[in-house]
């Protein structure tokens, strides 16, 4: 059976820049396979993207909820699209 492939976009609020977020999330995905990027904004806020497979993104939205990191988090939207295979790895982006 054939892997579902996904692009998600994701925005988090809370206080979640000078915690180590940026590098949680970049070994949390990168553990998972996926590519993409986590950044901070201006705002405050933390911009991501992930691309791989669903499962595995759907994984990493689940673990930032719910796991060493997700007591800094206030709110995470989420934006889903089809696979774009823009990324060759999950980095840092400033």
């Amino acid at each position: 059976m054939a892997k579902e492939l996904t692009t998600v976009h994701i925005m988090v609020k809370g206080t979640v820049q000078g915690v180590g977020f940026r590098y949680y999330t970049r070994r949390l995905a990168s553990s998972l396979g996926l590519t993409g990027f986590v950044k901070n904004l201006t705002t405050g806020e933390v911009e991501i993207e992930a691309e791989g497979e669903k499962q595995n993104a759907q994984e990493l939205i689940r673990d930032l909820q719910t796991k060493d990191m997700a007591e800094y988090i206030s709110d995470l939207k989420l934006e889903w699209s089809a696979y774009q295979n823009k990324h060759q790895d999950f980095i840092i982006t400033f």
